[in-house]
């Protein structure tokens, strides 16, 4: 019974043992600065980093309506696309039209949607 799982134990052990040696290799060979905290560079350094956004930007500042509607209209279209996926799978088996027929619906559907989406103005930057 232990045989069956010995090669995920030495999978676990390998993984374990090569971040060890890592994290070793990181701490003796690593660069070691330690800035002053007074000077600007120190002060940067010790900021955490958000985001990309520099840290001279003040904490009011707020992105427009339109970046989340673009984001979320991406998503949406983005998960939409991956329900096509399993269809290659079933029309290699199905030797009916009907499948075929689903999604070219599906996909006119999404285009329409697309168009609507385009029409609104929704996916202009302003």
């Amino acid at each position: 019974m232990l045989h069956q799982y010995l090669p995920i134990l030495v999978f676990a052990a390998l993984g374990i043992l090569v971040g060890a040696a890592f994290a070793t290799l990181n701490l003796v060979l690593g660069p070691k600065r330690f800035k002053d905290p007074t000077t600007s560079a120190g002060i940067r350094q010790s900021d955490p980093y958000e985001c990309g956004l520099p840290s001279e930007i003040s904490k009011s500042f707020r992105f427009g309506v339109s970046f989340y509607l673009v984001a979320m209209l991406f998503i949406l279209f983005d998960i939409e696309v991956v329900f096509l996926y399993p269809v290659g799978g079933i029309l290699k088996s199905a030797d009916s039209v009907f499948v075929l027929v689903e999604v070219i619906v599906f996909v006119a559907l999404l285009f329409v949607a697309l168009v609507y989406v385009w029409r609104k103005g929704a996916l202009d930057w302003r």
